[in-house]
């Protein structure tokens, strides 16, 4: 068996293996366990408990001081899988439905590569992140002193993309993925029976009012320039069939790319909130945290980057637009310039975050080329 198909062996196993058992985030005990343990038969240093869950391994060959990061993340999701694949989740409510099973396997893929063939003259961090699907991961790393620990000058990190085919690449230069704003809009009157409305201070007819202005925030208060995706996914109440609601939790998030319009967002949810209020004789109240900050890929590292994976790859293309989804890779690019990376997943595959996905695993190889052509490109051997 030539090496390639040997480890490409090995990543169907490991990646198999972690989808059988998903951890959700900050509980990826069992699946950092199995990375450190991987890593350390590659004979890659390891360290572990890095921002609770998190596993750090580190490759050097070389003289030189220049040092770069890869990175995974390993949670899963609170789905329930329903595929029929032999390798499906085994533990109830729990799925990898976006590939993070693929992405760790791939980066042990590429951690073999690298420590079995070298090519490079520097260091190399492995990141294997948890609890990337709640926006907390990256931080508790870097809260965990991970810069000052792992110290490296640039970081990529790769996600599998359905429908592009496998062997292709996407990237994009400056932003990519939107930043994801929650918010929580409580509001407070009187209930009671509901032949009496007279004598109440319901809050059903605001709550549902307020669903519809806040997508005047959007259509009339940015400019249409800006782009900015307001979403309400939750109208509680604590109302029955024959009663008012006296409360009311309206709940959404909010999709954008830049720090201003995300302020915009907020402040005009807060004026429209209390106006509407203040209006109808309730009382209101307004939750609004930044859970994930806005993706922003460095222009250089983006074109090296891309350079660098087309000897690996089928083709490299722009993204025609930035992704309205968010990922917590975006916090390490604020410690130093990084680039993340899409690579094809299938034109047949489930969407992402779909109880029918599943990783192809056809594109475990792809994605260990494209991780190991970054690295050989980026801390290439001075002549």
């Amino acid at each position: 068996m030539s090496a390639a198909a040997d480890i490409n062996r090995r990543m169907v196993e490991w990646r198999r293996d972690l989808h059988r058992h998903p951890e959700f985030g900050f509980e990826e005990t069992r699946t950092a366990a199995f990375v450190a343990r991987t890593l350390r038969e590659l004979g890659v240093e390891v360290a572990e408990g890095i921002g609770g869950t998190g596993v750090v391994g580190t490759l050097k060959r070389g003289t030189s001081n220049r040092a770069i990061a890869l990175r995974a993340d390993m949670d899963a999701l609170r789905i329930t899988e329903k595929t029929e694949a032999e390798w499906a989740s085994r533990t109830e409510g729990l799925m990898h439905a976006c590939g993070h099973d693929g992405h760790t396997a791939m980066l042990l893929g590429a951690a073999q590569m690298l420590a079995t063939e070298g090519g490079f003259d520097g260091t190399v961090r492995f990141l294997f992140q948890p609890a990337e699907e709640w926006g907390r991961g990256a931080l508790a790393m870097l809260d965990d002193g991970l810069m000052e620990r792992f110290p490296f000058d640039e970081v990529y990190g790769l996600h599998n993309m359905p429908g592009v085919p496998v062997g292709h690449v996407r990237t994009r230069e400056g932003a990519a993925m939107s930043a994801e704003d929650i918010f929580e809009i409580t509001l407070t009157g009187q209930g009671g029976h509901a032949s009496q409305p007279h004598l109440l201070r319901e809050v059903m007819v605001p709550a549902c009012a307020l669903v519809q202005d806040l997508q005047t925030i959007v259509a009339r208060r940015l400019n249409p320039a800006d782009t900015a995706v307001v979403s309400v996914t939750e109208l509680l109440t604590d109302g029955t069939r024959n009663a008012l609601p006296g409360t009311a939790r309206i709940l959404g998030d909010v999709r954008s790319f830049s720090p201003s319009v995300s302020e915009t967002v907020e402040s005009e949810m807060r004026r429209i909130v209390g106006g509407r209020a203040a209006m109808l004789g309730l009382t209101a109240k307004v939750s609004y945290t930044r859970e994930f900050v806005p993706l922003l890929n460095d222009a250089d590292l983006t074109r090296a980057a891309a350079d660098a994976v087309r000897a690996v790859s089928k083709d490299v293309s722009e993204l025609a637009a930035p992704i309205t989804a968010s990922e917590d890779f975006a916090r390490f690019q604020y410690h130093v310039p990084g680039s993340f990376i899409f690579i094809g997943a299938g034109e047949g595959s489930a969407p992402l975050h779909s109880p029918a996905y599943d990783f192809n695993d056809d594109s475990l190889m792809h994605g260990a080329l494209v991780h190991s052509a970054i690295v050989r490109n980026r801390l290439a051997p001075k002549a």
